[in-house]
């Protein structure tokens, strides 16, 4: 199996958080879910951690490499801009990963990278891993939160992901 592809200073375990979520389907393909994932305007729809999705600069709506945009999640407002992106092509994973950040004073910055790769698995499997690093203050308390904000909100994401997919794909 694939795996993210790590910024320097944002590889895990040298940040002050990080969370991995990862789900294995069957019955969907990565054609599916991709523009699901790839087009921000949608998250709303199946992730209620996501709102006031926006993009700079004329583009969207679709991520695409060094596209900035902005959404809210876990009430921080984020600014973004895609660092990765990798479309589905037959024989690799899709991939896609941005920066985003939020604050702007050593008490309330926070930095991430947030990377997804979508592949297929033999036996008719579909792979959807999600990964996040995140630097600064709010990422320390979010790490030492015992409700786990971050995993069980990317689980949520995952989830409403699979679901989404599940329906359009009738």
């Amino acid at each position: 199996m694939s795996e993210i592809l790590w910024p320097a200073g944002y590889v895990p375990g040298f940040t002050e958080n990080y969370v991995s979520n990862e789900v294995i389907v069957t019955g969907l393909t990565v054609e599916q879910v991709w523009p699901l994932l790839n087009i921000p305007a949608c998250w709303p729809e199946y992730y209620p951690n996501s709102a006031d999705v926006r993009f700079y600069d004329g583009k969207g709506p679709a991520l695409e490499v060094g596209v900035r945009f902005f959404f809210t999640t876990f009430g921080f407002p984020v600014e973004a801009q895609v660092v990765e992106h990798v479309p589905p092509v037959p024989g690799q994973p899709a991939r896609v990963a941005w920066h985003g950040w939020a604050g702007d004073d050593a008490e309330t910055r926070l930095d991430v990278h947030h990377a997804w790769l979508i592949e297929e698995l033999s036996g008719g499997r579909l792979r959807i891993l999600t990964q996040e690093t995140q630097k600064g203050k709010p990422a320390l308390a979010l790490a030492q939160d015992p409700t786990n904000p971050m995993i069980n909100g990317h689980q949520l994401w995952l989830n409403g992901l699979v679901a989404a997919a599940r329906r359009a794909a009738g």
